[in-house]
Parts: structure tokens; sequence; C-alpha cells
């Protein structure tokens, strides 16, 4: 069972800020996701009935987009870069 300092802390590494009854739905919801995780664990292996092919399309080789056109609808770019929010 997930307790609540469990929701906590992932709420905190999410950044997310819980009241004391969305921290009791999400341990409960919590619950429910590894239960089902526990019922793939029991389903047997089973091996392919034939070999398939390869079903994909076949790589092509074609002519990408410049610098100047990926960087176009950016909303920030510095030095021909993307430019993104600091991560701390």
């Amino acid at each position: 069972m997930v307790d609540h300092e469990e929701v906590e802390h992932v709420a905190s590494l999410a950044r997310v800020d819980l009241d004391d009854e969305e921290v009791e739905r999400f341990a409960a919801q919590f619950d429910d996701i590894l239960a089902y995780f526990e019922a793939l664990d029991e389903v047997p292996e089973v091996e392919p009935e034939a070999e398939l092919d390869n079903v994909f399309r076949p790589d092509e080789v074609r002519e990408g987009l410049t610098q100047e056109e990926a960087l176009a609808n950016a909303p920030e770019t510095e030095d021909g870069y993307f430019k993104g929010p600091k991560v701390s």
C-alpha cells in the first residue's frame, strides 16, 4: 500500500502542491496502478507463432530543415540553438 508520505514525496519531486483529499485520492490511485503491474507480472510468456519479416518501410534519405528553418518558430534562440528554461 502506498502511504501518504510517499505520495507527498512524489508530489514534491514534481513540484505539485496537494491538499489532504488529493493525497488520499492519489494514494488509492497509485495502489490501483501497482496492482495492475502485479497482474501483468502473472501473465505467462508465450512464444510467437510465426516469424514476421520486417514490416516497416525502408529508410529513405530526404532533405531536412536548415538550421534557420528549424529555429524559425522557436520562442527563444541563442547562438543558433534552441534556448529553454533553466532546470534547477
